[in-house]
């Protein structure tokens, strides 16, 4: 009760001014890696969370896991617009093919960890509404059905608008190489909207208080110690933002952690505050 009572509270406290920025000099980097060496700048609702294995941490296991590749990755395009995305560039025939491997891989898994120790009793799967999050998603649902997973309310899948891609602005519908327009600005500024698009922190502050609100859902919903294994089905740069906030770095940071490749499926643990966001990486 005290852990959920202490996750409610920072859930509302979203809108807490920006933490002042502590540079800390570094001569053998570059002035741009310089400008990101700080401790982090914003509080977010991970960033308060005690690390995994801590009283008041996250009581379910979470997993990111991008989408396959789409058709708009085959275009070379961003596809950003909900109106756009909702109903097209599902994904390609490989696409297709990844999801179901993923999901396949990620049913195996589950077995040869769960069935000895039996700490989770099924698999909860959330998904951005873009059609192919959607189909991704689907295929996951399926490959845990066949391999007799209980999934969350036996729902499937469940669709949360909070696991949207990035909205890229102007730059929507245009060409992916745009990408690092966008992101040369994060470094420096993560609360920019150039080009019209989201924020850093604004997808900080959504995919966070998604992952609190999921786990207090889980909890409620469970019976004495149940945990799930929750999948978070979504896109690239949300993905990668959102694991900076696991990680307690500055989002600003998000294109220096590993990049998450088409229908990969990746742990996210809450990890100790590192002393510099930048370091804490290399």
């Amino acid at each position: 009760a005290a852990a959920s009572t202490m996750r409610t509270a920072v859930s509302t406290a979203l809108a807490a001014a920006l933490s002042a920025a502590l540079p800390m000099p570094c001569s053998a980097m570059s002035r741009s890696a310089t400008s990101a060496c700080h401790v982090s700048r914003m509080t977010t609702p991970a960033l308060s969370i005690p690390p995994h294995g801590q009283e008041g941490s996250l009581r379910h296991t979470f997993f990111a896991l991008r989408h396959g590749q789409s058709l708009a990755n085959v275009a070379n395009i961003i596809s950003s617009d909900p109106k756009i995305s909702t109903v097209k560039h599902g994904l390609s025939g490989f696409g297709h093919e990844q999801a179901k491997e993923a999901g396949k891989h990620f049913a195996e898994q589950f077995h040869a960890e769960n069935d000895a120790s039996n700490e989770y009793c099924g698999v909860a799967i959330f998904s951005s509404d873009f059609v192919r999050a959607k189909e991704t998603a689907q295929h996951m649902a399926d490959a845990c059905k066949a391999a007799s997973i209980p999934l969350y309310k036996n729902e499937g899948v469940t669709l949360d608008e909070n696991l949207r891609e990035r909205n890229f602005g102007t730059l929507n519908g245009g060409s992916d190489d745009r990408y690092q327009d966008v992101w040369d600005v994060d470094i420096t500024d993560p609360t920019h909207n150039e080009f019209g698009v989201e924020s850093v922190y604004s997808v900080v502050e959504r995919t966070t208080r998604l992952v609190l609100d999921k786990d207090e859902e889980l909890s409620e919903a469970s019976r004495g110690d149940e945990k799930w294994k929750c999948i978070l089905v979504a896109h690239g740069d949300v993905l990668q933002i959102l694991q900076t906030g696991f990680k307690k770095m500055d989002g600003s940071l998000h294109r220096t952690l590993p990049h998450l490749e088409t229908a990969t499926v990746r742990e996210l643990k809450v990890e100790a505050a590192p002393l510099c966001g930048y370091h804490a990486v290399k």
